[in-house]
C-alpha cells in the first residue's frame, strides 16, 4: 500500500478518527518492528529482540520480533494483541515524526492518511476535539513519538559501542514444530555473552557509564522468549 504522510494539523484534520483495535487487517500483521535501546527493558518482558544490519550493512537496527516468517504476528489473538506491552513502533500507527531521524531541526507529527487506522464515520478515537485542541489520545502518541525518536538518535552511540567491543555476533533459529514443520530465523545477530564476559573492568565500565550495559543485559534476557514463539506458533497449528 502506498503511503500518503501529511502534517497533522487541527484546521486540516479536525475530525480526524483513529481505529485503535488490533487487527491483521489493520497494519499488524508484521513479523517485528524496529525498537530501540532505551525501551529494550519494557521490550524484553515480553518479546525477543534481535539486531540485523541494514541493506547497505552500515548499521545496525535492533527488532522486536512477533514471529517467524514475513506477515506473521504471533501475539495477534481473535482481534487482541497478547502481551502486556506494545513496542513504540507499533503503537504509535497510523502516525510518525517528520523528517529524518539525524535532524536537529524541531520536529512534527504526520500522519498516514492511507493506512487502514483511517476511520470512517463515528468509528474509531477522535485526534482533535471539537475547540480543535488535542485529545488525551493525540497527546499520548505525541509524548511516543518523542520518546521513539529520542531513542532513535541515541541508539547510534548504543550500536558503536557494540561494534567497538565486538559484542554482535550472527544468529540463526532452526526449531522442529510440533507438525513437523520447520521454522527459521536467519541473517539476525544477538549479543556475544562470551565476549561480554571477556571484557575487563575499564570496559564495562566505560558502557555502563554511557548508559549501554543495562539494554545489553535487557537484550540478553530477551532471549527467553524465543522458547515463547515457538509455543505460540505451535498453539496456533493446533487450532488449525
Amino acid at each position: 500500500m502506498t503511503s500518503q504522510h501529511a502534517i497533522l494539523t487541527a484546521e486540516a484534520h479536525r475530525d480526524l478518527r483513529i481505529l485503535t483495535e488490533r487487527d491483521a487487517g489493520l497494519g499488524d500483521a508484521q513479523m517485528c518492528c524496529i525498537t530501540v535501546p532505551s525501551e529494550f527493558r519494557a521490550v524484553q518482558s515480553e518479546y525477543p529482540i534481535l539486531f540485523r544490519l541494514n541493506d547497505t550493512r552500515d548499521r545496525f537496527t535492533a527488532l522486536a520480533m512477533f514471529g517467524f516468517e514475513n506477515g506473521e504476528n504471533l501475539y495477534l489473538d481473535g482481534g487482541r494483541w497478547d502481551a502486556r506491552y506494545r513496542p513504540l513502533a507499533m503503537d504509535i500507527q497510523p502516525f510518525l515524526i517528520g523528517g529524518g531521524p539525524d535532524d536537529d531541526d524541531a520536529k512534527q507529527v504526520h500522519v498516514d492518511l492511507a493506512s487502514p487506522r483511517i476511520a470512517a464515520g463515528d468509528a474509531g478515537i477522535r485526534v482533535f476535539d471539537e475547540m480543535g485542541q488535542p485529545t488525551p489520545y493525540l497527546e499520548r502518541i505525541a509524548e511516543q513519538l518523542g520518546a521513539l525518536d529520542e531513542g532513535y538518535r541515541g541508539s547510534a552511540d548504543f550500536f558503536a559501542a557494540l561494534q567497538r567491543h565486538d559484542l554482535l555476533e550472527p544468529f540463526t533459529l532452526e526449531v522442529t514444530l510440533n507438525d513437523g514443520s520447520t521454522n527459521r530465523l536467519v541473517g539476525f545477530h544477538i549479543i556475544d555473552e562470551d565476549r561480554l564476559a571477556e571484557l575487563d573492568g575499564a570496559a564495562l565500565a566505560e558502557l555502563n557509564a554511557n548508559e549501554h550495559l543495562l539494554p545489553i543485559y535487557m537484550a540478553i534476557a530477551s532471549l527467553a522468549h524465543l522458547g515463547d514463539l515457538v509455543a505460540r506458533r505451535n498453539r496456533r497449528l493446533a487450532r488449525g
